[in-house]
C-alpha cells in the first residue's frame, strides 16, 4: 500500500518545512510516500469563503483516484491515540487498499464535496492548530504509527 499526503496550500515557516520534510524522509524509509502540495486557490477580494474551498477541492479531487481511501484531517473527526491510529494503519494495509490518502486542508477547512468523497474524517486533538501545524503534527504522528507497527523504539523515547 501506498500513503499519499495532499495539503492545501504551502508551508510558509522555515521550522515547520524542515520538520515535516525530517520526518517524510524517515516515513519514505518505511513506505511508499508521497507529499503533494496543492497551490491556493487564486483569490481576490470579490471571492468568499465557499468559492476558495470549492477550487481547492477541485485541485484536491484531482489527485484522487476512485480507488483510494480518503482522510481529512479535519477538526470534527474521530480522535484516535497513537497507537489506535497504528492500529488503524494496520487495518489498512491489510486491506486490498493499494492508496491511503491523508488530506490537510487549507485555512478554511474543506469543501462539501470533500467531506462527501472522504471515507474517513480523523481529528488530531480537540484543540484548533493552524494547518501548518497540523502538517508537522501528522507528519511525527504518521511516522510514530509506523514505527509502532515495525516494533521500532522511536514510540518510547
Amino acid at each position: 500500500m501506498k500513503i499519499k499526503k495532499i495539503s492545501i496550500r504551502k508551508t510558509d515557516t522555515d521550522y515547520l518545512k524542515q520538520g515535516i520534510e525530517e520526518y517524510e524522509t524517515r516515513i519514505k524509509r518505511l513506505v511508499p510516500f508521497e507529499s503533494i502540495q496543492i497551490p491556493a486557490a487564486k483569490s481576490s477580494s470579490q471571492m468568499n469563503v465557499n468559492i476558495t474551498k470549492g477550487k481547492e477541492a477541485e485541485k484536491v479531487m484531482h489527485y484522487l483516484a476512485p480507488s483510494d481511501f480518503v482522510v481529512l484531517l479535519d477538526e470534527k473527526g474521530k480522535e484516535l491515540r497513537s497507537i489506535e491510529f497504528a492500529d488503524f494503519l494496520r487495518a489498512k494495509f491489510n486491506s486490498s487498499i493499494k492508496t491511503l490518502v491523508f488530506v490537510t486542508g487549507g485555512p478554511f477547512g474543506f469543501d462539501d464535496s470533500l467531506k462527501t468523497r472522504a471515507d474517513f474524517m480523523l481529528s488530531l486533538s480537540k484543540m484548533t492548530f493552524s494547518h501548518q501545524m497540523v502538517r508537522l503534527f501528522f507528519s511525527e504522528q504518521l511516522y510514530r504509527a509506523l514505527t509502532i507497527l515495525n516494533n521500532e523504539s522511536y514510540h518510547h523515547e
